[in-house]
């Protein structure tokens, strides 16, 4: 198995507003790096006390038609370790560690596809959001694309002069309806003064005509509130929860996926409140990358935790079960997880974790990652 760590070269930067800046990435080999419109990758930065590395996973704002480059935009967080860090230090030339991306937010192109995408965004939630409607515009000749994006003002855009390229290339096929919630000139044509909430929303789509509710596909990233609200708007008009797609690991992350089920059996995997076998320490048994580690877990550690503590170099991200970077199949014995957003029914019922989120609550507790 391939280690799940890269080591990437700033190629290029690109300022896109004043406090955001899309990072160029290329491997020293420029070499394709595997990946998916809508994945993200995780920057790990000695930004922390004393050096200490920290990690936060970026959305990739490229697509994988740009190999072998790959970028990220971050936008500067007030108080945010990473997002300033970045900011103030990055430069062209420098070498940057990063996990391959991941991630279950995905479109997947079709070329011989005729769809109708709605992507519905604010802020630095556009990330994920320009990949895919570059990918779609690019690869799927009959597709159209309708982006609704929500921002304080017109200065706060970012990919601004991108979108408005993207429009003109692809005319008829690329939609883009700005929502400002502070405006600073009179608005025109396509631009709407408001919050990007369940009202505004209902008003953009129902003026579509082309892009029908029931069958069009949407995708949503952004602040919790904003994707309640668009999820709100969307019941309304009737749209199946099959044909929503929502991002929902950004703003945790801001305060490989596809891996075949191994043909054994699986432990037992609960969401539910903390049950029997919660105060007790546990020793757990984790296989990976060839190795196997056996180490006490505390009452109060996660599993993740626990291995850290140890040294032991497990795969991680977000640290808030969301993201999926630290998934493993529990093998044997029963794993309580204190959130389960990241996770589907399916793997759930495969007996898949999060050891970022995981405590043991059996002496057998055996997990496979990767």
């Amino acid at each position: 198995m391939s280690s799940p760590y890269l080591t990437l070269t700033v190629v290029e930067l690109t300022q896109e507003t004043p406090d955001a800046v899309t990072i160029h990435f290329e491997r020293h080999d420029r070499q394709a790096v595997s990946c998916l419109p809508g994945q993200f990758l995780t920057l790990i930065l000695p930004c922390g006390p004393g050096g200490k590395k920290e990690r936060r996973a970026y959305s990739l704002s490229s697509t994988p038609s740009e190999a072998p480059r790959l970028a990220v935009t971050v936008k500067r967080v007030a108080g945010g370790l990473m997002s300033n860090y970045l900011l103030d230090t990055v430069q062209v030339g420098q070498q940057l560690e990063v996990m391959a991306p991941i991630g279950n937010f995905t479109l997947t192109p079709q070329p011989g596809a005729a769809r109708s995408v709605v992507l519905v965004g604010a802020g630095s939630g556009i990330t994920p959001l320009m990949s895919m409607l570059k990918a779609v515009l690019r690869e799927e000749p009959q597709s159209q694309v309708l982006l609704v994006y929500g921002n304080r003002n017109e200065e706060s855009v970012i990919f601004a002069e991108q979108l408005r390229r993207l429009e003109q290339q692809y005319a008829g096929r690329l939609q883009v309806e700005h929502v400002y919630s502070q405006p600073k000139g009179p608005v025109t044509a396509h631009q709407h003064t408001g919050r990007l909430n369940r009202t505004m929303l209902l008003r953009i789509l129902e003026q579509r005509h082309s892009f029908p509710p029931a069958q069009a596909e949407y995708y949503l990233c952004g602040p919790e509130g904003m994707m309640l609200e668009a999820q709100a708007a969307l019941e309304l008009l009737g749209v199946p929860a099959s044909r929503i797609r929502r991002e929902s690991f950004v703003a945790a992350a801001e305060a490989t996926e596809t891996a075949a089920a191994q043909p054994h059996g699986h432990g037992d995997v609960s969401a539910a409140t903390t049950d029997e076998g919660a105060s007790l320490t546990r020793t757990v048994t984790i296989h990976y990358e060839g190795a196997e580690y056996q180490f006490a877990v505390e009452p109060n550690q996660t599993i993740l935790e626990a291995a850290l503590d140890q040294d032991i170099d497990l795969p991680y991200s977000c640290q808030a079960g969301l993201c999926t970077a630290c998934r493993g199949k529990c093998l044997s014995g029963k794993v309580h997880l204190d959130e389960r957003e990241g996770l589907s029914d399916a793997e759930m019922n495969q007996g898949y974790v999060l050891t970022c989120v995981g405590h043991p609550l059996t002496s057998d507790v055996v997990i496979e990652i990767g």
